[in-house]
């Protein structure tokens, strides 16, 4: 898994993935953490955020259904996710045209709001187990940090780490 100062994690689509972070704990995946950001260009990028987070996630997890990969303990993936605001990410009514009906709830949504769904998405459908969105803003006064979701929070974020270190940790305990 560790390779050169690399997190490489087993895929079932593709051979492996590089994680930014890998906690392994008595060779056991404690979490797999990916970090993503988005300064500029937004228009040009948002698809493919969107795309390589949920193929990374669904790699991960089919290599372990398929393959077994990680014994009894199923994956744990975070998603950390950092967007600037500004003028452009914070535009509402963006265009939800396509050949068929969208989902309503991207109706008037800005790239902000819409980063905000996926991640709320991610962590409901148990694509990542849990999600940090933060948005920065450079002001007069510096560089300003907000939070948006509550349930995408560096405190609810590192809750949830904790939570599964205690767990793996009790499982492999049960099973000396």
């Amino acid at each position: 898994m560790h390779q050169n100062g690399q997190a490489l994690l087993p895929g079932y689509y593709r051979i492996r993935k590089q994680w930014d972070l890998a906690i392994v704990w008595e060779g056991a995946l404690v979490a797999a953490i990916e970090f993503k950001s988005q300064v500029g260009s937004v228009a040009k990028n948002i698809n493919n955020r969107f795309e390589e987070a949920l193929g990374t996630a669904t790699d991960t997890h089919a290599a372990h259904i398929k393959n077994e990969i990680y014994g009894e303990i199923p994956p744990w993936l975070g998603y950390v996710f950092v967007l600037q605001e500004t003028t452009e990410t914070e535009q509402r009514n963006r265009s939800t045209k396509a050949l068929f009906p969208t989902d309503p709830v991207f109706d008037g949504l800005s790239y902000s709001e819409r980063y905000q769904e996926m991640v709320k998405r991610f962590v409901r459908e148990n694509v990542y187990q849990s999600g940090w969105f933060v948005t920065t803003k450079v002001t007069d006064e510096g560089i300003v940090y907000n939070e948006p979701l509550a349930t995408a929070s560096a405190a609810a974020f590192a809750v949830q780490i904790k939570g599964r270190a205690d767990y793996v940790k009790a499982v492999l305990s049960a099973t000396r």
